[in-house]
């Protein structure tokens, strides 16, 4: 039977359907006239919305495409806001650290030091911490010296020093100066006469040596201009350039040697080593550039502001043990209790400021605590290091907010402050305090409200509007891949079945191999690959959604291989080869329009697996990225089996929606099938 013959047929059919249900029964042929003929796809929409599976489906279907692409037109969140709430909770109050860093507090701005001064400050003080010793000099690139002298353990001075070269120790000491002109020779000032060294010289010269030996001591001999020559003893000493200062001064060289500095009749001396030779300088001309510290100051009114020029004075006034004046004010350094504190001149009731070697800020590097809480932590840090204890705590008030993050005030417009429980702790020798204070946190797992319908997440964000969003994506990622699949399923099918030969063997066993491969294997190695390169999320997307449809196209093409064979043996096919229809035209206008029933089925009955799958994808965390929502990714939020207990409201709701999903395809696809072929029902 062709295909004219059968819609004959199909009409027909329709016409005594239509007189069987007559009032009497019974319908004459003349009748028929007033029967109305319906077309193919009109008898195939009938056959479809009389199932009630199929339209119920249907009503999903359209349900779920206005939840995911309508509704968030009109939902005031999005997918990646996050929302936030005053709540009351431990947090990380403040924070207390051992300054180990020195600051250079310059008597001079205006004068410029090398980095390489500048960058080994605190360097050097740690070595003169861990050696004991109390000054140590420093040579910058461009061969200038500095001096840091320790004054106490937080405060050293920093010094320019115009260097004097007195003396040098080498392997080498100069003895004398050989003269062949005038056959003169002329000691050095601290040497001792050795009894015939001068024919030792000369005859060293003649036989154009550079070392001998007499009276037991090796000589060298350098040679120089106008005849003259250099005689050096080896063994070493010190050799002075200028005057000879005697056995007291070498004496005190070699107990400082090799490096440091010492004092010798009222002038200060450095030994340093430069080049392999150590030398002896004269520091008697030095000028302060500034002083080093690790000091901070808190100050008692933690309004106010301590200038450069305040700092600056009171460190040099605690060095020099006088009071100080800093921007117009007069004040006075006082120890009390192995404590340095300011006080105004005016007033020596209150102190301005404190010294501290301990930095104490709020947790954010913020600094505005009061200047009694410092003293709290202070007390409470020595008793914990005395007694070798790594954790304590303290009673401390401190103003609250209320859940709308205002402060709670008193008549008088103060904060009103509640004594609450502060821990303190020692990690890694910094100390953090903790206390249960109202904060602006993220509003993570919230539950259902009148805000949040099905509240929020692990990140803060609307469970809704992801829900929403993630259908959107979900749903696209089904259609486009179904779609990659028809299209090269229908190609290579097609080609194979109308061809046949070795090109349908070519294409039949390129099928054999898709179906071979592990799809599931292939997708968690290129989820691996995809999170190594950081790929952004909706570019991972379509890299997903293309390797699924080529993965899956092999099915499709088997199926639409399988109709084409049967289909292109009919008599219509025969006749449009016989009238010599072109072999595009053959296939596109009588095979492919033929094949689309069974194509419609397998799409709509695929649709469902395929969200299974990149549901299933993103919840191993190897599909779609956060922040992009799909509803597998939803559900990886909560995966932990405590997680799905205690937050039942954010991953039922979206189990729900895949299941129904899946199921209005199926339902879909089956109703479809029955539609297109009435003799499955049979």
């Amino acid at each position: 039977m062709n295909k004219k013959n059968f819609n004959e047929v199909l009409k027909q059919r329709e016409i005594e359907e239509a007189g069987k249900a007559s009032d009497d029964g019974k319908m004459s042929l003349d009748s028929t006239e007033r029967v109305k003929v319906l077309s193919p796809g009109q008898l195939v929409f009938k056959r479809f919305i009389n199932n009630k599976l199929a339209i119920v489906g249907s009503a999903v279907l359209i349900f779920m495409f206005l939840f995911a692409f309508v509704m968030p037109l009109f939902y005031p969140y999005s997918q990646t806001e996050i929302f936030y709430k005053y709540d009351s909770s431990i947090v990380d109050y403040a924070m207390a650290s051992e300054r180990m860093e020195y600051t250079l507090m310059q008597v001079n701005p205006e004068l410029e030091l090398h980095y390489t001064v500048k960058n080994n400050l605190t360097a050097m003080i740690s070595k003169m911490t861990q050696s004991g010793q109390t000054d140590v000099l420093l040579t910058d690139a461009d061969g200038n010296m500095y001096n840091i002298e320790k004054i106490n353990d937080n405060i050293y001075t920093l010094s320019a020093t115009e260097r004097k070269e007195v003396a040098y120790i080498s392997s080498e000491k100069k003895y004398a100066e050989y003269s062949a002109i005038s056959d003169e020779m002329v000691l050095e000032s601290n040497v001792e006469e050795i009894e015939g060294l001068k024919e030792a010289v000369l005859d060293a010269i003649q036989k154009k040596k550079a070392e001998f030996s007499h009276a037991g001591i090796d000589f060298t001999i350098v040679s120089g201009k106008m005849r003259t020559y250099t005689i050096n003893m080896l063994g070493g000493g010190i050799s002075y350039v200028g005057n000879d200062f005697g056995e007291d001064f070498e004496k005190q060289v070699n107990d400082i040697a090799p490096q440091g500095s010492f004092e010798w009749e009222g002038k200060k001396y450095a030994v340093s080593v430069e080049n392999d030779v150590t030398r002896v300088y004269d520091l008697s001309g030095q000028t302060v550039i500034g002083y080093l510290t690790n000091y901070v100051f808190d100050a008692y009114d933690n309004s106010a502001v301590i200038t450069d020029e305040f700092k600056l004075n009171a460190i040099a006034a605690t060095v020099s043990g006088d009071s100080f004046t800093a921007d117009g004010v007069e004040y006075t350094v006082v120890e009390e209790e192995e404590e340095r504190y300011i006080y105004a001149a005016s007033d020596a009731t209150t102190p301005v400021a404190a010294f501290s070697n301990m930095v104490i800020r709020n947790y954010d590097g913020t600094d505005n605590l009061e200047f009694a809480f410092k003293e709290k932590v202070h007390e409470v840090v020595e008793a914990l290091e005395t007694s070798g204890k790594l954790e304590g705590s303290f009673t401390w008030a401190i103003a609250q907010v209320n859940s709308e993050g205002e402060y709670t005030l008193d008549a008088e417009g103060n904060p009103i402050k509640e004594d609450v429980e502060v821990t303190i702790v020692n990690k890694n020798g910094s100390y953090v305090m903790s206390c249960p204070t109202v904060t602006y946190l993220i509003d993570i797992f919230a539950k259902p409200s009148k805000t949040h319908w099905f509240g929020t997440d692990g990140d803060g964000m609307d469970v809704l509007a992801r829900m929403m969003y993630g259908g959107r994506v979900s749903l696209i990622f089904c259609f486009v891949t179904i779609i990659i699949e028809m299209i090269l399923g229908v190609i290579m099918g097609g080609i194979a079945g109308f061809f046949g030969g070795w090109v349908d063997n070519i294409i039949m066993r390129a099928v054999d191999v898709f179906y071979c491969i592990p799809s599931m294997p292939i997708l968690i190695i290129l989820g691996s690959v995809f999170d190594s390169l950081k790929m952004e999320p909706y570019t991972r997307v379509m890299w997903m959604m293309a390797v699924l449809g080529i993965l899956g196209w092999a099915g499709v093409a088997r199926m639409v291989r399988g109709q084409i064979l049967s289909l292109r043996e009919q008599e219509f096919m025969v006749a449009a080869e016989a009238i010599g229809l072109r072999t595009k035209r053959r296939i596109f206008k009588h095979l492919v329009p033929n094949v689309m029933p069974q194509l419609i089925v397998t799409a709509s009955s695929g649709l469902g697996g395929i969200i299974i799958t990149e549901s299933t994808l993103s919840f191993l965390g190897l599909g779609v990225k956060h922040p992009l929502a799909t509803w597998g990714t939803m559900i990886n939020s909560v995966s932990t089996a405590e997680a799905m207990v205690r937050y039942t409201y954010i991953w039922i709701p979206v189990g729900l929606l895949i299941c129904l999903t899946v199921i209005a395809f199926n339902f879909v696809g089956d109703g479809l099938r029955d539609a297109f072929d009435p003799k499955m029902k049979r």
